[in-house]
């Protein structure tokens, strides 16, 4: 079970400042002809049960039901609309735009990093273990800007390049308003580790703009582990604090980005708390 501060709420809990920012976010449910039947459970409440999945990392059918948040199949679906409606990428813009407009967006430098989690099963975007290809296994590309706050996240195979994620994660991150002018979207620079040492990859990168910071293999890498690039170490530890994300429980693989794109929001609105 996650541990809880005395005097803190829940992780679980939808504070009214965070629930102000979703709720004109969510598709309209048209309404139900009268006739007897169960009533809708509140989208606060269900939202309270999937973050109680995301947290704990209980199974769906394990949902509590003294809780009130309805059944574990209704949390279910509930997280699989808002995420095709595009409630969790719309919030992420959102939330950075909050940052952006505060002054707490670093965009002079971004760092990129992918973590491999063990997936129970097999489905799309897993692949064998790059240590056991006996056993499927995704992985998580996350790319932040200078402080740890994430960028763009996305999910692939366990078998695939940690490169391969470098332009498509550079693609995912949105416009983000907060300022006069035209959005921001390219970091000035990109750190990365040995394992994007490719120079067809730095050649792409200067020709968006992005100037690139990658070790190579064999050599000092000139910005240090410890002086640039722990703050995407110190995010996928964010992420993996969610116990849910520590192990790829869905075969679809539409939930687990979910999740991951559920969480991101949460990381992103811990620092909005923090420092709007």
């Amino acid at each position: 079970m996650v541990g809880v501060r005395r005097g803190q709420s829940p992780p679980w809990i939808v504070s009214d400042d965070l629930w102000e920012r979703i709720e004109p976010l969510l598709p309209v449910v048209p309404r139900r002809p009268r006739n007897p039947g169960r009533k809708r459970v509140p989208d606060r409440q269900v939202l309270c049960g999937i973050l109680f999945v995301l947290h704990t990392g209980i199974q769906w059918e394990f949902l509590p039901q003294e809780l009130g948040f309805g059944s574990g199949m209704t949390c279910w679906r509930r997280l699989r609309d808002w995420n095709e409606a595009g409630v969790w990428s719309r919030l992420h813009e959102l939330l950075l735009a909050e940052l952006h407009a505060a002054g707490r967006l670093d965009w002079d430098r971004a760092v990129i990093d992918t973590s491999h989690v063990r997936a129970a099963r097999r489905g799309p975007k897993s692949g064998p273990s790059p240590v056991d290809r006996a056993r499927p296994g995704s992985k998580h590309h996350v790319l932040t800007d200078g402080g740890g706050i994430p960028l763009a996240v996305l999910l692939t195979g366990g078998n695939r390049n940690d490169v391969t994620g470098l332009e498509p994660l550079l693609d995912a991150v949105p416009n983000v308003r907060g300022r006069r002018g035209r959005p921001r979207r390219r970091p000035t620079t990109v750190y990365a580790d040995r394992g994007y040492d490719h120079d067809k990859y730095r050649r792409r990168l200067r020709a968006r703009g992005i100037t690139p910071r990658i070790a190579r293999r064999g050599e000092p890498h000139g910005s240090g582990l410890g002086t640039v690039r722990w703050v995407v170490e110190r995010t996928i530890a964010w992420y993996h604090g969610m116990k849910r994300l520590r192990i790829r429980w869905e075969r679809r693989d539409d939930i687990h980005e979910a999740f991951l794109g559920l969480a991101t929001c949460i990381i992103c609105y811990r620092h909005v708390q923090r420092f709007c």
